[in-house]
């Protein structure tokens, strides 16, 4: 069952081929983490959808309170049978029918889907975890690249080259050749004391568990934390290298190349992390 513009229906025929966000990318979307009913940084995934909105130049509606999208997204997980478990929400904004690239209104209308997840919070996978660069088209350095929208075409690119080359995860560099972001989430860099990730002026995506993990390295006393462009040459000169997003929360990276990673700070982080989850 979807919530398409607060009407719970089965997932079949619910978007017309004219739905802008199919026909040109105009739509946002955001991913959001449920454990239990509790959506996990949901003011943070709110503020963000809004202030892309306004980049975007969506109308927000009246209506699109914190409150209301958070009970949309309750209903959507009571509909599932999904209120006492985890799962995963995708909340999509899309502008309402009508123009070609010039839209007809700047009005929007909106879609929920859910499923189910495994774990209730976040789990550090030991595994394996190989990356490698994706070099075949860059991301811009611009404010349209840090918004989730649903143009993902050289993440989709990017993930069939990784697989067909035997790769978990690739990371993408902008047109500076800096590296931006992984296909899937964040990045960040640990050599010595030093945590650091690309800032969001590269082009990489204004993520939510990016803002947690900024946020919990400035709790520790031993790291800092830098936001500033990363050099390929850097991957394999770092202690430590791991992707975040809000599903998985901390992917610790175990080979880029010839070069072979610890993940003891990721560890830590993760740990502080779930405590945050628990106390909030």
């Amino acid at each position: 069952m979807t919530n398409y513009n607060g009407n719970i229906l089965a997932e079949t025929n619910i978007l017309s081929t004219q739905n802008r966000g199919y026909a040109y990318g105009d739509a946002l979307f955001e991913t959001i983490k449920a454990s239990h009913g509790k959506l996990l940084f949901w003011e943070d995934h709110y503020f963000r959808l809004m202030a892309s909105m306004r980049i975007m130049r969506m109308e927000i509606p009246m209506s699109f309170t914190m409150e209301f999208l958070e009970e949309q997204i309750q209903n959507t997980l009571k509909a599932n049978h999904l209120t006492d478990a985890s799962a995963r929400v995708k909340l999509t904004v899309h502008r309402n029918e009508g123009g070609l690239y010039l839209p007809q209104t700047n009005a929007v209308g909106f879609n929920i889907s859910v499923k189910p997840l495994e774990n209730d919070f976040y789990e550090l996978n030991d595994g394996f975890y190989e990356v490698d660069l994706f070099k075949d088209y860059y991301v811009s350095p611009s404010l349209l690249s840090t918004l989730k929208t649903n143009n993902k075409a050289l993440h989709v690119v990017g993930s069939i080259y990784s697989k067909e080359n035997n790769l978990n995860n690739c990371l993408i560099l902008n047109t500076n050749k800096h590296v931006v972001e992984a296909l899937n989430g964040n990045v960040f860099l640990v050599k010595g004391n030093t945590i650091k990730t690309p800032p969001l002026s590269d082009g990489c995506l204004k993520g939510v568990m990016r803002k947690q993990i900024i946020d919990t390295v400035k709790t520790l006393e031993d790291y800092e934390l830098v936001e500033e462009s990363v050099s390929p040459f850097e991957l394999q000169k770092s202690d430590e290298i791991f992707i975040t997003n809000v599903i998985s929360g901390i992917i610790p990276v175990s080979k880029y190349r010839k070069k072979t990673f610890v993940n003891e700070v990721a560890k830590t982080i993760l740990q502080k992390l779930n405590v945050k989850i628990r106390l909030s």
